[in-house]
């Protein structure tokens, strides 16, 4: 079939725009460079807002089965909790769930809609002109083909193809300082070892089949950069400095180390190629603060596409959603630096 709005990424963002466009008729083709939907999980709730959308588009009844809802959330680690419950919503809590089972879940509900979704397919360029956008793409068999749209959208994270090839800078600053998550198939049974690890400043966080989280910024280990590979080894070193036990860790399912760059896209569009999401905005990984805020970027996007794309949007609509959105993302890297911030200083007073 011909395509309205091409979506690059299968990630949360690109699939709930995905959801969004085709609920108001807009022919929408993802193109996602993974051949199998990740497994691994970063984020690891839904904020209030973002369960608002889900129960807007009747979609909340498959999440909640699934996750388990916490009523309050730690800000850089301080022991202040933020309260949810004091939010005027009727969903005033986050929703524990991992990132995989909210990208099953909307990738299902995209399926239902028609959405087609070309697993394999690696985007190698984006070219515009007044009349559409040309998408070069390599197949899962090693040919290339070129894709056509109206519209296309870069959903493909920090390191974005789209964004590169539309020209839209990037500004922001580099890493300077890192953590490292863990999940684990196996953990020391015994309770005191993991209160022990939350006392240390560890987030310890269960997840689904009995695999369990540790995420921590190690003092002595801070500055190494976020592209060195995390050994078992060295997280139980970690651990056992931070809280005198390495808790048990075994059998690690999947080991991570993440760092503090932050950047803002220039601008959310260029003529008829658009961002959301990572593409447009990448910062410490606090609370899934970048897996929400992409979600509604997405429903921010997704209705504005969808007039444009029909032919009954009044004059500037699209352009009002970098003008409502990219301050949003200002806000959130901001946010997340504040926190980088004050867990550092509390870390360098902690264990000075």
């Amino acid at each position: 079939m011909s395509t309205d709005v091409i979506v690059v990424g299968a990630g949360p963002t690109g699939l709930m725009l995905a959801c969004e466009l085709a609920l108001a008729g807009v022919r929408t083709r993802v193109l996602e460079r993974r051949t199998e939907p990740q497994r691994d999980s970063r984020a690891l709730s839904l904020h209030p807002r973002s369960v608002e959308l889900m129960d807007q588009r009747g979609l909340l009844d498959r999440f909640l089965p699934l996750g388990r809802t916490v009523p309050g959330w730690h800000f850089a680690g301080l022991r202040t909790q933020l309260d949810f419950s004091a939010l005027d919503s009727r969903h005033g809590y986050t929703l524990f769930l991992a990132q995989a089972r909210t990208e099953a879940i909307l990738e299902r509900r995209a399926h239902e809609l028609g959405v087609e979704i070309s697993r394999g397919h690696e985007v190698l360029g984006v070219r515009q002109d007044g009349d559409g956008v040309e998408v070069e793409v390599r197949a899962p068999g090693g040919g290339t083909e070129t894709a056509h749209s109206l519209y296309a959208v870069g959903c493909d994270g920090g390191r974005s193809i789209v964004r590169q090839a539309a020209g839209i800078g990037f500004p922001g600053t580099d890493e300077t300082l890192t953590g490292v998550l863990g999940d684990f198939a196996v953990v020391d049974p015994q309770p005191g070892a993991l209160a022990a690890a939350r006392a240390g400043g560890v987030i310890v966080a269960p997840l689904e089949g009995g695999v369990t989280r540790f995420v921590y910024l190690d003092p002595e280990r801070i500055r190494v950069p976020a592209r060195e590979p995390v050994s078992l080894e060295e997280f139980r070193t970690s651990l056992t400095r931070i809280t005198g036990s390495d808790c048990g860790v075994a059998e690690p399912v999947w080991l991570s180390r993440f760092g503090n760059a932050t950047r803002l896209a220039e601008s959310y569009r260029s003529g008829r190629i658009l961002l959301a999401g990572d593409a447009a905005h990448i910062h410490f990984p606090a609370a899934g603060q970048g897996l929400n805020t992409g979600l509604q970027d997405a429903m921010n996007l997704g209705w504005k596409l969808a007039a444009v794309v029909g032919g009954w949007a009044p004059p500037g609509l699209l352009d009002g959603y970098d003008g409502e959105r990219r301050p949003v993302g200002r806000s959130v890297t901001e946010n997340t630096e504040v926190q980088t911030l004050l867990a550092e200083l509390t870390l360098v007073a902690q264990y000075r």
